[in-house]
């Protein structure tokens, strides 16, 4: 048998509730506030398999799941999360932007979601409290996250890219 820290008191009040029908997580519940310990639901589960009285904890009037043919597809399921979806996509309102110093480029204002590889990712707005934030959304400079004027906005025009990458030779080894 397996060493345990669960005092025989402990053990026989599992047994006692098992006998009465209550489910693990009432059974931990109910453990912790007599003895005063912390017992989990997953170690009732545990010291009840061990004990040799733990088995299938659902009803027999369980009710069966649908067979995949038959279960709610994806599609349907964003129907019922469509109010949540809200919550992950925030509605961009048109916001008039003040003149900022910046460069001879009128950036195009995309949503996070909508720059694609290879857009430039200045960032407009966002200072006050709910305002959204955009990105300028023009062709990238070569090895940098900016366009060019962005990119010597932020860097200077001396500046070296964001990523210097080197060429490496690789050799064939042949196995033995």
């Amino acid at each position: 048998m397996e060493p345990t820290n669960w005092a025989p008191e402990h053990s026989d009040a599992l047994r006692d509730y098992l006998a009465l029908g209550m489910s693990y997580a009432e059974i931990a519940r109910a453990i912790n506030a007599k003895f005063n310990t912390s017992y989990s639901r997953n170690a009732t589960i545990g010291r009840a398999r061990r004990m040799g009285l733990a088995g299938d904890d659902r009803p027999k009037d369980w009710a069966q799941l649908a067979p995949k043919s038959r279960q709610a597809g994806l599609h349907r399921l964003s129907e019922r999360y469509d109010a949540m979806s809200k919550w992950f996509v925030p509605a961009f309102e048109p916001v008039p932007l003040p003149k900022l110093r910046c460069v001879a480029i009128e950036p195009r204002h995309l949503s996070l979601l909508e720059l694609e590889p290879g857009d430039c990712r200045y960032p407009y707005g966002g200072d006050e409290e709910g305002e959204p934030i955009t990105f300028c959304g023009h062709k990238q400079r070569e090895e940098s996250s900016y366009c060019m004027a962005h990119f010597h906005l932020t860097c200077g025009v001396d500046a070296e890219p964001e990523r210097c990458v080197g060429t490496a030779l690789l050799g064939i080894v042949e196995a033995a």
